[in-house]
């Protein structure tokens, strides 16, 4: 089975279409409800995780199960740095980038990777400027992480497949049957 394609941006459009696909997934799958529950979590963090971390971004979502599987896929274009590439291959399970397994998609993986701009974070304001401020704690505004943390300990396994621009992640959790 697989459900409609969804398309979702960073502002947050489409996502709502998402949870309504999945609850429709759930019941035609005849999911029980810690199951739904634990699916709905992986789809809202993973949906979250790409947002925080691709930035301006359109891409879309959907689900495919063959009945003990339940993959959820979304697929996107964002500008890509090494920050981002970092940070998304961060997420996988084997920490590496499904799309380079032969061996043209690593010769060509490491061009990309050549070729990627480096982040520079000029409009920060210094810390000792930071420091001087009594009243305004230190706090780091990076993404913390806690997106790929919760996915990592409720999915079976997360992919992630760069090529240029384009990147695709599937977050895959095994049914009850």
């Amino acid at each position: 089975m697989k459900t409609d394609i969804i398309y979702i941006d960073n502002q947050g459009n489409g996502f709502d279409n998402v949870i309504k696909d999945f609850h429709k997934f759930a019941t035609y799958m005849e999911l029980d409800s810690k199951e739904s529950l634990r699916l709905q979590l992986c789809a809202e963090e993973m949906l979250s995780m790409v947002r925080s971390i691709a930035g301006d971004m359109k891409g879309a979502f959907w689900i495919e199960s063959n009945g003990q599987c339940c993959e959820m896929h979304l697929s996107t274009k964002t500008v890509m740095d090494q920050e981002k590439r970092y940070l998304l291959i961060s997420a996988s399970s084997s920490r590496r980038n499904e799309a380079a397994t032969t061996f043209l998609g690593k010769l060509r993986d490491s061009f990309e990777r050549a070729m990627l701009a480096d982040v520079s974070h000029t409009d920060e304001v210094p810390l000792d400027v930071i420091r001087d401020i009594n009243y305004h704690p230190e706090s780091n505004s990076e993404w913390d992480g806690y997106e790929r943390s919760v996915l990592r300990n409720v999915a079976d396994d997360i992919k992630v497949f760069i090529r240029g621009s384009n990147v695709e992640l599937i977050v895959m959790k095994k049914l009850k049957s």
